[in-house]
C-alpha cells in the first residue's frame, strides 16, 4: 500500500481528491466526465471524507490483487495511477449520478464508499479496473446465442471478440447449429458441422485480452442430444487433433428430468441434429411436455436421421470427459426455467454464462448491430459475509449494492445494440455472498457436519428479502422495468412459490417473520 500511494501521489499521504482527479483526466487516463456533476462544495465535502487510514485494513493476498488488477495503471509499464481510497470514492462518483441528485447523491456516494472500503460488499473486476476510465463496460457476464445461419453465427463470434475484450467472461450457445452432413441450400452443399464453428468461437473469444488484466474465457453450450455428441462431448479431451478439439474453452451440457429417467430405467437417447425437427430446439426450453411429444414422434419416424445410443453410455461419456478434465458442466434446462425468475414461455432460459450460474433470457442477432436480438448482460457485486453481524447490516449493504448497480445500467456504455435492449429492458443485477466460511466459523457452524443449515437457510431467506425489497423499492422511484411482464414476479410468484421444495429437507428452520423490521431479528442467527 505505501508503494502503491507514493507510486500513485509522489506522496505517501493521499492529495486532494479532485485534484489529482482532474490531473488523470487532463493525461486521458480517468473520464473526462468524472467530476461533472459535483460542485466545488460538495468535492470538498467528498475529500475529507476519504479514509486512508482504511488501506492498511488489507491482508497480504488482498493488497496484491487490488495493486496488481483493480488500481489503474499502464499495463505496459507498469506505472500506478491512483489508490484504493479514492479508487473506492471515485467508482461511487462516476456512476450514482445518472440516479441521483443533490444532497441525496452526495449521501449515496459516501454510503457506497463505505460499504466497498471497509470490505463489507465486493466489486468485481470490470468495475474495480473499469469504472473512472474512459471505458465504460462493467459487466462481468455476456450470455450470447448464436442461431443456425451463416450469418447468425458470425454475429455470435463478433459480439464475443468484442465483449471479450471488453472484460466480461462469455457464455456461448451454439446448440442450434445443425450436425455435420446436413443439406445446406437444398442439398447444394454439404454442412461442415458444428466443430469448425466452435473452432471459430473460441478464436474470437482468445484473439482478445481484457487490457492485461486476464484473458478473455467462455464456456459453450450443447444440448445432450445433438446428433454431433460424440464430437462435442471429447472438445476438451487432450487426445485428438487441434483441429476436432476447442480446448481453450469450457463446455457444459443441457440435460431435462425426461432425459434423466431414460438414464435411471436404462433406456436410449437418441440424437437429432436441431434443424431436422421443427419446434423441437425451442421447445426443449420453453415448454417440457410438447418437447417430449416431438422428441417421441421424431424417435418414430423414418425419414428423420437420428442416431441412438444407450442412456448410460451418452452420461457415462459425459463423466468421464468431465472427470479427466474438471471442465465440463451440466445444465438442468427444466428446472432452469422452472427456477428462475422468467416465465418461460416469454422468455425462456436456453444457456447459462462462463461459471454457470444466471439464468437470462436471449435470442440470436442477425448482425452485430441487430437490435431485435438479446445479448444479456449480468452486472454482479457480492456480499461479505465475513463482515456481516446483524440483519440490519445486511439491509444496509444490500441496499446500497443494488442502488449503485442499477444507476451503473445507466452509467455504462453498451458494445453491441442487443446488449443495450435486453439491458434496458429487464435490467438484470447479481448480487452474491463472498467469505461464507468465515461466517460459519464466526457462528460455530460448519459445512460438512450440517451445524451450518439452518442459520444459512435464514440467512438466505432474509438475504434474498432485502435484493426484492430493494428492487421493488428502485421500481416505486423510477418505474417499473419494460420487461417486468416476463417475469415470475409480474404474475404475482415470488421466490418462495417456486423454489426447490427438497432443500426443506435439509433444515428445520421456520418462516421468518417482521424481515421488513430488522431490530425483530431472532438473537441466535448472528454472532456477537
Amino acid at each position: 500500500m505505501f508503494r502503491a500511494r507514493k507510486e500513485a501521489y509522489g506522496q505517501y499521504d493521499y492529495p486532494h481528491l479532485a485534484h489529482h482527479t482532474r490531473k488523470l483526466i487532463e493525461a486521458g487516463i480517468y473520464d473526462k466526465q468524472l467530476l461533472e456533476p459535483f460542485t466545488d462544495d460538495q468535492l470538498e465535502e467528498l475529500n475529507a471524507y476519504v479514509r486512508s487510514d482504511r488501506d492498511m485494513n488489507f491482508h497480504y493476498a488482498g493488497s496484491m490483487q487490488m495493486t496488481t488488477k483493480y488500481l489503474i495503471k499502464n499495463r505496459v509499464t507498469g506505472r500506478i495511477y491512483d489508490a484504493p481510497q479514492h479508487a473506492a470514492m471515485l467508482i461511487g462518483m462516476a456512476v450514482l449520478p445518472t440516479r441521483y441528485q443533490g444532497d441525496d447523491l452526495i449521501q449515496q456516494v459516501k454510503d457506497f464508499y463505505d460499504v466497498v472500503s471497509t470490505f463489507e460488499g465486493s466489486l468485481p473486476t470490470p468495475i474495480w479496473g473499469g469504472v473512472r476510465t474512459p471505458l465504460r463496460q462493467f459487466s462481468s457476464c455476456v450470455v450470447v446465442e448464436a442461431g443456425d445461419s451463416l450469418a447468425e453465427i458470425n454475429a455470435a463470434c463478433d459480439v464475443a471478440s468484442l465483449y471479450g475484450a471488453a472484460r466480461a467472461g462469455l457464455g456461448g450457445n451454439l446448440g442450434m447449429i445443425r450436425a455435420e452432413g446436413s443439406e445446406v441450400r437444398g442439398g447444394l452443399a454439404y454442412h461442415t458441422g458444428v466443430v469448425p464453428f466452435a473452432k471459430k468461437f473460441e478464436a474470437s473469444v482468445k484473439a482478445c485480452s481484457q487490457g492485461g488484466i486476464r484473458g478473455a474465457s467462455a464456456t459453450m453450450f450443447w444440448p445432450i442430444w445433438h446428433l454431433e455428441f460424440e464430437n462435442l462431448v471429447v472438445l476438451k479431451n487432450n487426445k485428438g487433433l487441434e483441429l476436432n478439439r476447442v480446448r481453450r474453452m469450457d463446455h457444459c451440457f443441457q440435460i431435462n428430468g425426461y432425459l434423466w429417467q431414460r438414464l435411471q430405467n436404462g433406456e436410449q437417447i437418441t440424437l437429432f441434429s436441431p434443424h431436422e425437427v421443427p419446434g423441437l430446439y425451442d421447445a426443449f426450453f420453453a415448454d417440457t411436455a410438447q418437447w417430449i411429444k416431438l422428441y417421441e414422434n421424431a424417435e418414430k419416424s423414418t425419414t428423420i436421421r437420428k442416431k441412438t445410443m444407450s442412456a448410460v453410455e451418452v452420461f457415462t461419456q459425459l463423466l468421464l470427459e468431465r472427470t479427466e478434465t474438471s471442465r465440463l458442466y451440466l445444465m438442468n434446462v427444466d428446472h432452469c426455467n422452472t427456477h428462475s425468475s422468467f416465465l418461460p414461455e416469454i422468455a425462456p432460459i436456453r444457456q447459462s454464462n462462463l461459471c454457470v450460474e444466471i439464468t437470462l433470457p436471449t435470442k440470436p442477432l442477425l448482425t452485430v448491430d441487430d437490435p431485435n436480438g438479446e445479448v444479456s448482460l449480468c452486472t454482479l457485486a457480492g456480499v461479505n459475509m465475513g463482515k456481516i453481524t446483524s440483519l440490519a447490516q445486511l439491509r444496509r449493504v444490500v441496499r446500497v449494492l443494488v442502488n449503485f448497480l442499477d444507476a451503473l445500467l445507466d452509467y455504462q456504455d453498451y458494445v453491441v445494440p442487443a446488449a443495450r435492449n435486453a439491458t434496458k429492458k429487464y435490467r438484470p443485477l447479481g448480487i452474491g455472498i463472498t467469505n461464507f466460511a468465515n461466517w460459519l466459523a464466526k457462528n460455530n457452524a460448519r459445512y460438512s457436519d450440517g451445524s451450518g443449515n439452518n442459520i444459512t437457510h435464514a440467512f438466505m431467506e432474509a438475504f434474498q428479502y432485502y435484493l426484492i425489497e430493494a428492487s421493488v423499492d428502485l421500481a416505486r422511484r423510477f418505474g417499473v422495468a419494460p420487461g417486468f411482464h416476463a417475469t415470475k414476479y409480474s404474475r404475482g410468484l415470488m421466490p418462495i412459490d417456486h423454489y426447490k421444495k427438497a432443500v426443506d429437507e435439509l433444515h428445520d428452520e421456520p418462516p421468518a417473520h417482521g424481515l421488513g423490521n430488522p431490530s425483530s431479528q431472532r438473537p441466535a442467527l448472528w454472532y456477537a
